[in-house]
């Protein structure tokens, strides 16, 4: 894509000259729901806006998936009863989720899900124009929708098309290092800005270069910050987030935003290499579950360690087709043991899982008759009764099989066993926010998975619904309530004096970094912990 670069201008900071770039409002991130802030924004009006992301090519948004990956709507077609209050209901019935947040997320559903259709998302409808609906995870009706394994990137596709439409400049390889913010007299904080390093600018000019070097890193000067940052995806090593998906919630934190819900996280059966969850087709055809030695000896089919009932074992992976996440309510005789077998082989024993499509479980031929009358049922009309797991789901969803033989480092199912642990997901809780999607501190708006109102049971594919509404109500209240009047800029001085602990902070940390003692000299503790921060 063609980025617009608005030109900044130098300002004397610390001892450093910094470029400062202006505009009212900020968005941070490149997903569908920092795109769709600046959609929103441009088409209400308030389109001072600019666009800044670490890589805008990385992100969950783009690269994240599923065998069918869900959107979570009010109901548009049939003649199932639904109404905005109902679907609120079963939104915030799941828990850890505000009544607020839930009625919003209800009322704009269908806004914001015929907003993305009106941009080119092919959801899927019948003649008439109904979009139909199945039923997913914690859901009581038929809201669920998908236009396949990438259906989040889709979304972005046609929002990026549409913010470059509308002449909203992006910046890319900007990486958030800290909020600028001010404090009135009673303690209450604002956004004033936001310190960003430029990943395309080296800290140290190049042996030889006689260039006078650029400063590496970019002030940006607003009165509303809309974060779309994502989930903080860099806490856990076994994890089934994107690579080059991070998170940047320490720098909110430390601005004085609160969290919320943090402890609340969905883990699930995940691919390691690549990084894929294995719900929908690939857990309903009923692969084998075997585990090897950190050698690769020792094979183990574990699973029938604690479930020694054949018919109850195979009834139980394939519900974990559409119970993929964890969930304790189904850990002692339910779905989600098998994670906690999972668990126990990778974690506890110390060795590795895979999922073998080779191979029935248990026994070599397949016996249909002794699964549950819901799984017997869904394979028969599929037509997958009979033969292995990979031809099973090479009948179902042959791209499913095929996502595989794409998608580096290349698994072909039909000869290799693939990979699989329990992995981090989702972040269900995140940053505090009301019902305009504002958090405690004036002018941030942590929005999409960033902010924390996703509820612990939330239904599938309400997370992408959840980044839609709450990047449009945060685009609506920018435009209505803080304009120039209500929420000033801070001046030339001002805001230097605001941006001065920051930009110090930050070359303090920089140079400790970069600093190498010398040979035979021990690091001081504050070099030592400086260089582990920034690791």
């Amino acid at each position: 894509m063609t980025i617009q670069r608005p030109e900044p201008s130098l300002t004397r900071i610390d001892g450093l000259d910094v470029p400062v770039l202006t505009a009212r409002t900020v968005v941070v991130g490149t997903g569908s729901a920092g795109y769709c802030a600046a959609d929103r924004l441009h088409d209400l009006g308030a389109d001072d806006v600019v666009v800044v992301a670490d890589k805008i090519g990385a992100g969950a948004s783009r690269n994240a998936g599923s065998d069918k990956q869900t959107y979570y709507k009010l109901t548009l077609s049939g003649g199932d009863d639904d109404s905005v209050h109902e679907m609120a209901q079963t939104l915030f019935s799941g828990g850890a989720m505000d009544g607020d947040n839930a009625l919003a997320e209800a009322a704009l559903s269908a806004r914001g899900f015929l907003h993305l259709v009106d941009l080119g998302v092919p959801f899927p409808q019948n003649r008439y124009g109904e979009f139909i609906g199945y039923k997913t995870d914690h859901d009581p009706r038929r809201r669920a929708t998908s236009v396949g394994p990438y259906t989040s990137r889709s979304m972005v596709t046609q929002l990026e098309k549409k913010v470059q439409r509308d002449g909203t400049p992006v910046l890319d390889e900007c990486r958030v290092v800290d909020v600028v913010t001010t404090t009135a007299p009673d303690g209450s904080r604002a956004v004033a800005g936001l310190l960003v390093l430029r990943t395309d600018v080296p800290h140290v000019p190049d042996e030889g270069d006689d260039d006078e070097p650029r400063s590496p890193y970019l002030l940006l000067r607003c009165a509303n910050l809309v974060y779309a940052t994502g989930g903080p995806a860099g806490m856990y090593r076994t994890r089934v987030f994107p690579n080059g998906q991070w998170g940047a919630s320490g720098a909110a934190y430390r601005a004085g935003v609160h969290g919320k819900n943090l402890t609340e996280w969905q883990f699930g059966l995940a691919s390691t290499k690549p990084r894929w969850n294995v719900s929908g087709t690939y857990m309903q055809v009923v692969p084998r579950f075997v585990s090897f030695d950190a050698d690769g000896g020792d094979e183990r089919e574990f699973l029938t360690e604690v479930i020694d009932d054949y018919g109850h074992l195979m009834s139980l992976v394939f519900l974990k087709g559409y119970q993929w996440p964890f969930d304790i309510r189904k850990a002692r005789d339910g779905s989600s043991l098998i994670d906690l077998l999972v668990y126990r082989e990778t974690v506890l024993r110390g060795r590795r899982v895979f999922l073998d499509f080779t191979r029935n479980p248990v026994r070599d031929d397949f016996d249909p008759s002794a699964l549950s009358p819901e799984a017997y049922a869904y394979l028969e009309r599929a037509g997958a009764l009979t033969g292995t797991p990979i031809e099973r789901l090479r009948t179902m969803n042959e791209p499913a099989y095929r996502f595989y033989l794409e998608k580096n480092p290349y698994v072909d199912l039909e000869k290799e066993l693939l990979e699989v642990d329990v992995c981090a997901q989702h972040n269900n809780g995140g940053l505090v926010v009301d019902a305009w999607w504002q958090s405690n501190v004036a002018g941030f708006f942590p929005v999409g998975e960033a902010g924390g109102a996703h509820g612990v049971y939330r239904p599938g594919g309400a997370a992408l619904n959840s980044g839609q509404v709450g990047a449009t109500r945060a685009a609506q209240f920018i435009a209505a309530r803080r304009d120039a009047d209500a929420a000033p800029l801070l001046d030339d001085a001002a805001f230097a004096a605001a941006a001065a602990p920051v930009v110090a902070n930050a070359q303090g940390l920089v140079a400790a970094a970069t600093s190498a003692p010398r040979p035979g000299t021990p690091r001081t503790p504050a070099t030592s912990c400086a260089r582990s921060r920034r690791s």
